[in-house]
């Protein structure tokens, strides 16, 4: 049987996400990494986007990690990152395209906005996120797991986890720390910082710091960069 395999950055945090489910899965995959500042030639060809992650498997090539995780899941179904019940895996997909459409643009809108209205308007908008994800989110959904639907992860707690571990780059440029009513967050942090999937992908907060030094001074050039600067 052919192996996955991911084109990925250790740097990119979208790719981080495809890893860890990969980990998760206990599945054998060979790791492609790819220098997103001197890309390869023809890299077009395997990613359409000039992005990663890109996954290969059999002939399949699938490319945006949230996409990625949901063929991994269904290709891959044990152990399960999803619930099977219909209403609870929606609730799932909800908290997965919060993370995508409302979370991490914040993440980026804070640290690449260089007027100071601005990143004020922006960190309030990325503490309501988290209040909302703390009360909202962990409170209502996992009662007693340390995880968002309970007591094991699933594909919205790797949906997440990237931008909490790079956090030190936003404490590091814009002052921002988590909220001190957000205990639920912190105790979910602690719980995923114990997974073998995160150690073996985890970077130090001094690396984050130096990646996203750019980002803080608006001048990245890769591609997140330029799409987020148009939206």
């Amino acid at each position: 049987m052919s192996k996955v395999k991911i084109y990925s950055a250790s740097g990119c945090p979208f790719a981080q996400r495809s890893r860890l489910v990969l980990l998760e899965k206990g599945l054998d995959f060979d790791l492609v990494e790819i220098d997103l500042q001197n890309k390869p030639a023809g890299f077009t060809s395997i990613s359409p986007y000039s992005k990663v992650p890109v996954i290969h498997y059999g002939d399949d090539r699938v490319w945006e990690s949230t996409i990625i995780n949901e063929y991994l899941e269904e290709t891959f179904p044990e152990p399960p990152l999803l619930p099977q019940v219909p209403g609870k895996k929606a609730i799932a997909r909800i908290w997965i395209d919060f993370a995508n459409t409302k979370f991490i643009p914040a993440f980026y809108k804070l640290l690449m906005n260089q007027e100071p209205q601005e990143q004020r308007m922006w960190t309030e908008e990325l503490q309501k996120h988290l209040l909302f994800m703390e009360h909202q989110g962990l409170r209502q959904l996992s009662q007693s797991g340390s995880f968002w639907l309970g007591d094991s992860p699933s594909l919205v707690d790797f949906s997440y986890y990237p931008w909490f571990e790079r956090w030190a780059a936003l404490e590091q440029y814009r002052g921002i720390s988590l909220p001190a009513d957000c205990d639920r967050l912190q105790q979910w942090w602690v719980a995923m910082n114990q997974r073998d999937s995160v150690q073996a992908t985890l970077q130090p907060a001094e690396f984050h710091i130096q990646q996203y030094a750019k980002y803080a001074n608006d001048s990245a050039s890769g591609v997140t960069a330029q799409e987020l600067r148009r939206y």
